[in-house]
């Protein structure tokens, strides 16, 4: 222990060293080069009252989304947050398709390390690994001491601060939580909703499919009609009849296979395992199941009833044929995102074997990110710095950080600012009207470490329209075929098993998703199936399983 805390305190002495440096490369000029004075002068013991006497200036890091605005104090949120709180942030913006690389190599140079991480978004893994090289803090004490929003939120659901807590008893990061739902009908329990085209089953004069053999003949129908589909709907380009990018999130098709086998298909997309009915880790990708919906979707790729892009495809050539009404089935979180609202609804689950949708992994503790927002060893005043972060979790201000604002002269307002039942301040959704909800997020909203709760809709801001919606779908449709009744939980390993998981996830889920795209694209022989078991056994999978099965058993112990 003596050992790890020398070692640490040099590094911090290491990051301090380099401040100037850092402050410098961020262009904080004048004002970041005083930051660690003018933090120094406000003495933090408990909480802190805001606007601040005296203007401190911090330095953050943050990503920001493709295509929309890359200077975070140009935000509405982030001008309102200054003038309400008297701190400046200096800020290191990053395009997020860049910033796996990016926070990388600046989390390991002293001269680019910023006082907190905003949108860090760490796995275990980086969260161990930084704390161990002691790059990080550790944050339960400024949690306690200068941050009551979320401590407020921790006596309420003390789950939240379970899963945040490493097995040394330390929080090394703070959290983000969306509470849409709960349980099986919580809206993370699904991500990559398949939707159909209600326009052309109609003009088709065809009914929705139950099982995979009549989903199969409307894709045909589709298909062999898509002369008539075009001229009907003055469509340019060709029909597609189903739609996907293989391997990518909420836009993968694996939910059509749930029906095949025992019916676990393959929810969990990135660790592929998933928790029988009687508390048992499996993974899901080496189930008989698993490989007979594969060649089933092989079938369906052979027919040229899937799109041929779908293995290369990027998002926005994705969105743009769906926006060109080229599709016939296609799957996203919100089909608003791709196409309309009108023309589409849920395709609901298909029968094989058997009919059931597995809920995602994590999904019934409702939305959770353990890594969103670390503070670094560069922080000179950490209370103080935590205590802005703290503001992020007051309740008017988390749905903003979400979902957007309102009050911006120039853009699309997510929300309007009114009043509830008793007279308080609530935020309104504004209608959407035709827009991508994803894209008028975007605009505005600056994510980080949030607390959205339940109990909040209807108080402090109104439940979004997109969500109810979902919820929606996801209660009536869905919850009823839910024959899952675990999923693995939100688990927080020790750094000797994170390390070992991330190691051996890293060969396991890669040589996992080559093999589906092949299969989806060649289909699966006998020999080929039995050479990627024994090499999945290779790659260490039962060890895999074995260290997840430990912390199943534990949560439930």
């Amino acid at each position: 222990m003596k050992k790890l805390i020398s070692r640490r305190n040099f590094l911090k002495v290491c990051a301090l060293a380099g401040s100037a440096a850092a402050l410098s490369a961020c262009g904080g000029g004048k004002s970041a080069g005083s930051n660690n004075s003018a933090a120094a002068a406000v003495d933090v013991t408990g909480a802190v009252t805001f606007p601040l006497s005296e203007k401190v200036t911090f330095t953050g890091m943050t990503s920001f989304p493709v295509g929309s605005e890359p200077e975070p104090n140009n935000r509405t949120i982030f001008k309102r947050l200054e003038e309400q709180t008297n701190v400046h942030i200096d800020w290191t913006a990053i395009q997020s398709d860049q910033w796996t690389d990016k926070i990388t190599l600046n989390m390991s140079n002293p001269n680019t390390l910023t006082d907190f991480v905003f949108t860090a978004d760490f796995t275990d893994s980086n969260l161990l690994r930084y704390a161990d090289q002691g790059v990080i803090l550790n944050l339960e004490d400024y949690i306690d001491n200068n941050m009551p929003y979320l401590q407020k939120v921790f006596e309420q659901y003390p789950e939240y601060r379970t899963m945040c807590t490493d097995s040394d008893g330390h929080i090394w990061a703070l959290p983000w939580i969306e509470q849409l739902g709960a349980e099986k009908t919580a809206i993370q329990t699904i991500g990559n909703m398949s939707f159909i085209n209600t326009k052309w089953l109609n003009f088709l004069g065809l009914s929705m499919p139950t099982t995979v053999d009549e989903f199969e003949q409307v894709l045909m129908a589709f298909r062999d009609n898509a002369a008539s589909i075009k001229a009907e709907y003055g469509i340019d380009g060709d029909i597609i009849p189903m739609s996907c990018i293989v391997n990518n999130g909420d836009q993968d098709p694996s939910i059509l296979i749930n029906g095949f086998g025992e019916g676990y298909g393959d929810a969990d997309k990135d660790r592929h395992i998933a928790v029988t009915n009687d508390r048992k880790v499996i993974c899901a990708a080496t189930q008989q199941g698993y490989r007979d919906g594969l060649d089933w979707l092989h079938k369906l790729y052979a027919e040229k009833l899937i799109d041929p892009e779908c293995f290369t495809q990027e998002w926005s050539t994705y969105v743009s044929k769906g926006k060109a009404g080229r599709y016939g089935v296609c799957f996203s979180w919100d089909i608003a995102n791709i196409d309309n609202l009108t023309d589409w609804e849920p395709l609901p689950a298909l029968t094989a074997d058997t009919r059931n949708i597995t809920p995602q992994n994590g999904s019934f503790t409702s939305g959770f990110a353990r890594g969103r927002c670390v503070v670094t060893a560069k922080a000179a005043n950490p209370a103080l710095v935590c205590a802005w972060l703290d503001q992020m979790y007051a309740p008017l201000q988390s749905p903003q950080n979400n979902w957007g604002t309102y009050g911006d002269a120039e853009g699309f307002n997510i929300f309007e600012l009114s009043t509830n039942d008793k007279g308080e301040p609530m935020l309104k959704h504004a209608p959407l009207g035709d827009a991508s909800p994803v894209e008028v997020r975007e605009a505005q909203c600056v994510s980080g470490p949030l607390a959205v709760l339940d109990d909040y809709y209807g108080v402090y801001v109104t439940c979004p329209d997109d969500a109810q919606y979902r919820l929606d779908w996801i209660k009536e449709i869905y919850t009823p075929d839910m024959n899952n009744d675990y999923v693995y939980p939100n688990v927080f390993m020790s750094n000797e098993d994170t390390e070992q998981v991330s190691n051996l996830q890293a060969d396991l889920q890669t040589y996992m998703n080559t093999q589906k795209a092949n299969w989806i694209m060649n289909g699966t022989k006998d020999a080929e199936w039995n050479e990627y078991l024994s090499k999945l056994e290779d790659y260490g999978l039962s060890d895999y399983l074995g260290i997840m099965q430990k912390y199943l058993d534990a949560y439930y112990a």
